[in-house]
This record gives C-alpha cells, sequence and structure tokens, in this order.
C-alpha cells in the first residue's frame, strides 16, 4: 500500500502505538511562567532576580525532558512565556540598579568635598 519505494506507508499515517503515552503538559513548564511573571512583576524592587534565576534554570531542565520524552511532553510555548518574562525582570532588575548608582553619584557629585570649615578658620 506504498506509492512508492522509501515513502511512508499510507495505512500508518496518523495512527499511534498503543503503548505510546498520552502527550502531557509539562509541570516545570506551568512553574517557569510563574516565576517569569512573579520576576517580572517584582523586576524594578531587584526582587525579580532570584524568581527569573530559578526560571531560566528550571526552563533549561524542561528543554531537555521535553527533548527526552520524544514529543510527549508539550508546553513549549509555556516555557518561551516564562523566559521572556524572566528576561524582562532581569533587565527591570538591571534598570533599577543602575538607576540608583546613578542617582547615588549625582549625590554624590554635589556634597562639598572634604571638610566644610567655619569661615573664621584658615
Amino acid at each position: 500500500m506504498t506509492t512508492a519505494p522509501g515513502q511512508v506507508p499510507l495505512g500508518y499515517a496518523g495512527t499511534r502505538h498503543p503503548l505510546d503515552p498520552d502527550p502531557a503538559r509539562a509541570t516545570k513548564a506551568r512553574a517557569v511562567f510563574a516565576l517569569g511573571l512573579i520576576a517580572a512583576l517584582t523586576g524594578l524592587f531587584v526582587g525579580g532576580v532570584v524568581p527569573a534565576t530559578i526560571a531560566l534554570q528550571l526552563s533549561r531542565q524542561a528543554r531537555r525532558e521535553a527533548y527526552a520524552s520524544g514529543g510527549f511532553l508539550t508546553g513549549a510555548a509555556w516555557l518561551r512565556r516564562g523566559e521572556r518574562l524572566a528576561w524582562i525582570g532581569l533587565v527591570l532588575c538591571a534598570v533599577a540598579v543602575v538607576t540608583a548608582v546613578v542617582i547615588g553619584v549625582v549625590r554624590m557629585a554635589d556634597a562639598p568635598f572634604g571638610h566644610d570649615y567655619a569661615p573664621n578658620m584658615d
């Protein structure tokens, strides 16, 4: 029932082996999304670094597990969204730190240098 040598038989195009597991969403994908969302929401307060780092580490593990499962673990879209949110949280944290450093440097530049003695002192 094949059309040419080397092609897939037409009868097996959409069937699965009965012992193959059902595709399931990876639980780490949901965790990566949740941690990425927390990181994006708390990124400006510098608290987003920890959940963002954990989200990026979990996403690496989830991608490896999904690759090893041969397509039976789903949730790649949730992983991508979670990774993007984690990176947004890290960027917001970096913006907050750079802004704080610039404000600190400007305030220190306005401060007088050395001791400020009284006008009657030599």
